[in-house]
């Protein structure tokens, strides 16, 4: 049997739909390690995700607390769902993320795109959400290229090594 030669990822296209602070940190983090490998890489906010690009909360962004079953607290015990709704947990657990973010040197999203573009990775915004939402260009962070249409955004995802990723 033949040895097929395995094709490195050429372009990947990230869809970011989530508007806590893990969702969005995840997609800036894929982004931006393609980037650094130098694979094509755009990137499309929708939804809650124009969180992650929008001025007014994209440094500002909360952890989920209530319906993460996932959620650990520092040493790895579970969080207690039903204490998440309690007033000041969103706002404290959020806060502990993101000193511990600090910690690892990660950067605000604000600089993530920064990095992102001047890696030469390109950011667009939803059309049909900013019109959902009331937005405008002027309302996202100098590095969103465009507001475009989900048609527009998989026209992009031409070529045979092309991931799409939906966070």
């Amino acid at each position: 049997m033949e040895k097929q030669e395995k094709k490195p990822l050429e372009k990947v296209l990230i869809i970011c739909a989530k508007g806590s602070l893990e969702d969005v940190y995840a997609s800036l983090v894929m982004a931006n390690g393609a980037v650094m490998e130098g694979i094509e890489t755009k990137m499309f906010f929708t939804f809650f995700g124009l969180d992650g690009i929008t001025k007014k909360y994209m440094d500002k962004l909360y952890t989920g607390t209530t319906g993460n079953p996932a959620m650990r607290m520092p040493g790895g015990l579970k969080f207690p769902t039903m204490l998440g709704g309690l007033p000041g947990v969103e706002a404290g657990v959020s806060s502990m993320m993101r000193k511990q973010m600090d910690a690892l040197d990660m950067p605000p999203p604000s600089e993530f795109l920064e990095m992102i573009a001047a890696g030469g990775g390109e950011i667009f915004a939803c059309k049909l959400a900013v019109e959902m939402f009331k937005l405008t260009k002027e309302d996202f962070h100098e590095e969103v290229k465009d507001i475009i249409t989900i048609g527009q955004f998989y026209e992009m995802a031409d070529g045979d090594r092309t991931q799409i990723i939906f966070t």
